[in-house]
């Protein structure tokens, strides 16, 4: 039974690290079909809605907070839904779906340094190492093999977006440790996605942004890649990493994360965007540097337990 479970789990992680690998090149398309602003919105409302049952019929309780609580989750929802998916999205528009899944892979690791850094600790030499040959794999990739354009700053804007991307969802993790304590992972997801739907929902009244017009102008390819990304790569994907967080723990779950670069570069070659050989020597190194700071997989033959 131990070992049904933890195949099934460890599928479950796999399934749902390709659904937001699959997410860069299917937004890639809906981006030239609509706004950064409205794919960003509609995502999260359709998100919303299929959580929002999910909660209903496991009888998820709302929590009950203070209004300091609201505060701090609103600020996270800004931060880790709203400007995340800004940048993303908007990054999106002007780079190629491999490159920024090779520059989002880099968040765990960078959530893990500014995590010991807040705790006034000094990162250890194998996570120095780890991040210092992931940035060198990430470098070869945004400057397409030519390091020099570092020192002259030619790098694409979009790239540079899908950093700061990766930022604001490395602070909305570090942040978010402190609020579970109150509140259940699935419940803190649900009121972040809707302070930061909110907010993106600002930013469409000030920009003069229509995301039901927008959606219902869509082609029908375009939509069922919406309801995808929404559905499978937000709800689903979301559901499943819980899981295997539950069963594996968080150390063990996050080694699936390196499968995200890989997946995203499979998917966007299957609908036509050619792979270059920077790409894939970046996404080599990308992935030799996570490795260093991850567990060896063989603890996939080891019970885990129980807490």
């Amino acid at each position: 039974m131990q070992t049904s479970r933890q195949t099934t789990t460890v599928l479950l992680l796999i399934l749902c690290v390709f659904f937001w690998g699959s997410v860069f090149p299917v937004a890639k398309i809906i981006l030239t079909d609509m706004s950064n602003v409205s794919l960003a919105v509609l995502r999260f409302i359709i998100s919303i809605a299929g959580l929002g049952i999910y909660c209903l019929i496991t009888r998820e309780k709302w929590p009950t907070l203070t209004i300091q609580h609201y505060l701090a989750l609103t600020l996270l929802g800004i931060i880790g839904i709203g400007g995340f998916n800004m940048g993303l999205f908007s990054g999106l528009k002007t780079t190629t779906p491999t490159n920024g899944a090779l520059i989002m892979a880099l968040s765990p690791l960078t959530t893990t340094l500014l995590s010991a850094l807040m705790a006034g600790k000094l990162p250890s030499l194998k996570q120095g190492i780890s991040l210092l040959v992931s940035l060198l794999g990430v470098c070869i990739v945004i400057t397409h093999g030519h390091l020099s354009q570092l020192v002259k700053l030619q790098i694409n804007q979009g790239d540079l977006y899908i950093m700061a991307a990766m930022l604001t969802w490395c602070c909305y993790t570090l942040f978010s440790q402190r609020m579970m304590t109150v509140m259940s992972p699935i419940m803190f997801t649900l009121i972040t996605m809707i302070t930061g739907t909110l907010a993106l929902l600002v930013i469409c009244l000030t920009s003069q942004v229509s995301p039901m017009t927008e959606m219902l102008q869509l082609p029908a390819f375009s939509l069922i890649l919406l309801l995808y990304i929404s559905i499978f790569a937000t709800v689903l994907g979301y559901l499943f990493w819980i899981n295997g967080v539950k069963h594996l723990g968080a150390a063990r779950t996050s080694v699936f994360y390196n499968l995200l670069p890989v997946f995203a570069a499979l998917v966007s070659y299957l609908f036509g965007q050619p792979l270059t050989l920077d790409q894939i020597l970046g996404m080599v190194v990308v992935l030799a540097g996570l490795s260093i700071s991850k567990l060896n997989l063989n603890f996939l033959r080891q019970p885990q337990r129980e807490i």
